[in-house]
């Protein structure tokens, strides 16, 4: 017993110091615990020692394997080297007395990785609240810039916009107002003083990690704990290449050309991945060893481990070998560092500067050729997927490679997110200048004589700086200038010289919300795209009627007057347009645009949109849209790209004066999302669209102020509803908003059967603001929603039961416990009249926050606590338990089924004013109903 006690001791003694080796080794070091368990409850049977003592003891032993385990949950084997890394930090986070980590190693050995890996966990975390913050530094330092960048992620605006001494002084308060925090610094060059800053380093709950490239920054800025991430070990290295590579098994001459390759990474995770992700589908043996012979000689003469990473890198660049895929590359440097791109954005980007080769085609066909580049630029690993999927990125060190390369041939001056303050000076306007990009800066003027002599420049980028004007000379001698940005500029007049520039292709001036007036665009008979979407311009450009070679017009401009129907009637090779909410254009004329494919603008009625989607039945059909039904009162789009959109808006009476008694309201096919307010619809939606039992895309349907909606589906018989289909069979959002006689989403008219695959995919469902609901779910039908994640009921003050419990032959309900399996979130707020929520119990191991307040006739909360080592364990995931001050008595008088219940959850509880909360529920100016928490 003695030796099983000492053995005990030194495994746990090697899981909290001496964390060395792998994920397996944990499993393994578990395992080895769980088997001498039952030799222990051997020797407490036999009486061989006492009673409590061996009982404290299996449950230390049992409470440190569930540790163990809850260790590989968080740091899976995936992260490679991360897991004893991560482990190591996150002790440091947790341990009060640490107040500052620094992370260092070499370029592309996945320092950011490893800190995102924790960022992400810590936001799941209780501790701290949520308040964790990522702010990117990087070499080009400034702490006017990082303050910029700290205030950014805080959502503070200072009230100093010069002052040092005042923004620290704001930033120190804003993070005290927190309490609790994490800040991490990722990419740390220099040193920095964060008092300086405005950062409360040794303040109480107040943590610091940052990552760098050198051990001396941390040491600088004096970390007190100070995590090295070393380069991978040569199996490690190989495990990572052969997973990036998507193999198992290889040829063993393959495998012996491979693994010499794989040492040529130096055990560096980037240069790894990017190099497996560009031999990617190669099996001849030529091409492997023509492969390895290119590697050897890009990194001939590389002295030093992180100089091995840039050859790679540039070796699969240059492996792409498909000039286009190359020019889409580089066009993606001339974003800031670190910078998520938005992929509609850039795909837009390639059309306008003709890096796709499908014109000729469709628009849709150019779309799809841009996403397929993209694609194959995050599969080779030159670009990264973001966490919200519409997004890609640049490594630090594929950008720098990037840059390398456009030094050269083509010719790149990138300068953007510097936070300059003027416009680069006349010399480094040199003549050989191909592209230029000075986005994101600080850039407030350009001197009134600078003309820089760039006949080769095609692309100039400026958006995004406070610029008020340009000189009339500025573009004087850049007469070969195809592209233009100047969004997200001040600027209040363009310069008359822009008139001349007769091979300009693109034009952007998207959100200059300062800018009034234009010079003639006339002569620009070569422009293909012109972006004023938010300038304050009253009436269209001079000129315009003369731009028939027009693709894309961009023209929601909140200020214009009118639209002259005539310049469409010359635009007849649109095929985008764009038109601002408060102008309605005649039908026929849109009807007009025969090569027409993306719409955004309002028609008068329903009846206007059929007539559109018949006509579109012979010409090309709409790849995307965002359309408004409305005939009086109408409300703004969002900002979310069109390229993303397939989305039509019935609003203010527009379905009255439909026919659809008649030939039915149409939709398109692919519609996506769909909005209803105050649109005019009858008692049940799927009475007025019919057509949605095959809308097969729907992915988000938005209901408010609807007085007549009853239902959202009839059910009739069993051989109706299976000869209709699915409905809803995809739709993954449901909101439901102020509907005075709105009883439930499915009305029975007979006994029918409901789809399996009817509301199977429902992610969100909100409900709130309908007096006549008293029963949301019926129990039977609860497996048609086992994807729901979130779940919102409020002010529905009829509302009886959630779950509606099943009956038998009797008429005695019938008590089952139910399953959400991915339920994330479950809001109940002021439901007066709410007796149950399930009768049984609710299975939920996904859940993380609960949100509870003015449901006082609640005697009992039906969730489900797992028992371990005999007492009650919440949920797993649960990170936050939110109870309205005024009924805290309530929460603390409830039946558990454990009497221990209530103080186990008390540390996740959290209570709030009720009359801050409820105004987060107020309906969006977008129709997405009550804004989300």
């Amino acid at each position: 017993m003695a030796q099983f006690v000492e053995f005990f001791k030194n495994v746990f003694s090697w899981l909290s110091q001496d964390l060395e080796e792998s994920m397996k080794t944990l499993n393994r070091k578990i395992l080895l615990l769980e088997v001498p368990k039952d030799d222990v409850h051997e020797t407490y049977n036999h009486g061989k020692k006492r009673k409590r003592n061996v009982e404290k003891w299996l449950i230390d032993v049992g409470n440190n394997i569930s540790e163990s385990k809850a260790l590989e949950l968080y740091f899976p084997k995936e992260l490679f080297l991360e897991v004893n890394e991560s482990i190591d930090i996150w002790m440091s986070l947790m341990d009060d007395s640490v107040l500052s980590i620094g992370i260092y190693g070499m370029g592309g050995i996945g320092k950011t990785t490893l800190a995102m890996h924790v960022h992400n966990k810590l936001l799941k975390e209780s501790t701290f609240l949520g308040h964790v913050y990522w702010v990117t530094v990087s070499q080009e330092f400034s702490i006017y810039k990082l303050q910029n960048d700290i205030a950014h992620v805080l959502k503070l605006y200072f009230s100093c916009e010069n002052d040092k001494r005042r923004r620290a002084a704001e930033l120190f308060q804003a993070f005290k107002e927190r309490g609790r925090f994490v800040l991490i610094l990722d990419d740390v060059w220099n040193q920095i003083d964060a008092e300086e800053i405005g950062i409360p380093l040794g303040m109480n709950g107040c943590k610091l990690v940052i990552t760098s490239r050198s051990s001396e920054v941390c040491h600088w800025i004096g970390c007190q704990k100070i995590i090295k991430v070393n380069t991978l070990s040569e199996q490690e290295a190989w495990e990572l290449f052969l997973k990036k590579l998507g193999r198992v098994e290889l040829h063993p001459r393959v495998e012996g050309i491979c693994k010499k390759m794989v040492k040529r990474c130096g055990g560096l995770p980037l240069a790894l991945v990017t190099l497996a992700g560009s031999m990617r589908r190669v099996s001849d043996i030529h091409e492997w060893r023509d492969a390895s012979e290119g590697l050897a000689e890009s990194c001939m003469g590389r002295a030093g481990m992180e100089y091995v990473v840039l050859p790679i890198l540039l070796y699969s660049y240059d492996r792409l070998r498909d000039t286009m895929l190359k020019g889409c590359f580089l066009h993606c440097s001339l974003y800031p560092e670190n910078c998520h791109i938005p992929r509609d954005e850039l795909i837009e980007n390639f059309i306008s500067e003709q890096l796709v080769e499908r014109s000729y085609r469709s628009f849709r066909a150019e779309i799809d050729q841009g996403h397929a580049i993209l694609n194959q630029l995050e599969r080779v690993c030159l670009l990264e997927k973001t966490s919200n999927g519409t997004d890609v990125k640049m490594h630090v060190l594929i950008r720098d490679m990037a840059i390398e390369i456009t030094k050269e041939n083509p010719r790149y001056m990138v300068k953007a997110g510097l936070h300059l303050r003027e416009i680069p000076d006349i010399q480094e306007w040199t003549e050989d200048l191909d592209k230029v990009s000075l986005m994101d800066n600080t850039i407030m003027e350009i001197s009134p004589g600078m003309s820089p002599k760039c006949p080769r420049l095609s692309t100039l980028i400026l958006s995004g700086n406070p610029l008020k004007r340009i000189p009339d000379c500025f573009f004087v001698h850049m007469c070969h200038l195809r592209t233009i940005n100047l969004s997200l500029t001040k600027i209040q007049s363009l310069p008359n010289s822009i008139s001349d520039l007769e091979d300009l292709r693109t034009l952007k001036l998207k959100f200059c919300n300062e800018l009034e007036s234009m010079p003639s665009l006339e002569k620009l008979k070569e422009l293909r795209h012109l972006d004023l979407t938010g300038t304050r311009i009253e009436e269209v450009p001079k000129g315009m009627d003369s731009l028939t070679n027009l693709r894309f017009l961009y023209l929601r401009c909140s200020k214009l007057k009118v639209l002259p129907t005539e310049i469409l009637h010359r635009l007849s090779r649109l095929k985008l347009l764009s038109l601002p909410i408060h102008i309605c254009v005649p039908i026929e004329k849109v009807e007009a645009l025969k090569k027409l494919e993306v719409l955004e603008g309002r028609l008068n009625s329903a009846r206007d949109l059929n007539r559109l989607l018949k006509s579109r039945q012979r010409d090309k059909r709409l790849s995307f849209y965002r359309l408004s039904l409305s005939s009086k009162r109408y409300r703004h789009f969002d900002d979310v790209h069109i390229l993303s959109c397939k989305r039509a808006q019935f609003e203010d009476g527009s379905l009255m004066e439909s026919s659809s008694r008649k030939d039915g309201n149409l939709l398109p096919r692919d519609i996506q999302e769909l909005i209803f307010d105050n649109s005019g619809l009858s008692s049940c939606l799927m009475d007025d669209f019919p057509i949605l039992n095959n809308a097969r895309d729907l992915k988000s349907c938005i209901i408010e102020d609807e007085d007549k909606l009853e239902c959202i589906m009839r059910l009739s018989s069993a051989n109706e509803q299976q000869s209709s289909g699915a409905p809803f069979q995809s739709l993954e959002i449901l909101k439901l908003w102020n509907l005075r006689n709105f009883i439930g989403l499915f009305m029975w008219e007979a006994a029918a059967p409901l789809s399996p695959f009817t509301f199977f995919w429902l992610k969100k469902f909100k409900i709130g603001d309908c007096c006549k609901v008293k029963k949301l779910f019926p129990q039977s039908l609860i497996h048609n929603f086992r994807n729901l994640e979130e779940l919102m009921v409020f002010n529905c003050v009829q509302m009886e039961e959630i779950i509606e419990c099943d009956k038998n032959e009797g008429g005695n309900s019938i008590s089952a416990d139910i399953t959400f399996p991915r339920l994330l979130i479950l809001h109940l707020r002021n439901l007066p009249q709410l007796k149950s929520i399930c009768r049984g119990l609710i299975i939920c191991d996904s859940i993380r926050h609960i949100l509870l307040e003015g449901i006082k006739k609640i005697k009992k909360v039906p969730l489900y606590l797992q028992l371990l080592n005999g007492q009650p364990s919440p949920p797993p995931s649960l990170i936050l338990i939110w109870i309205c001050r005024e009924d805290k008595e309530w929460w603390e008088s409830l039946d558990w089924d454990h009497q221990n219940a209530n103080s186990v959850l008390e540390r996740l509880v959290r209570y709030f004013d009720g009359q801050w909360w409820m105004a987060q529920d107020q309906p969006s100016n977008t129709g997405y109903g009550p804004v989300d928490n």
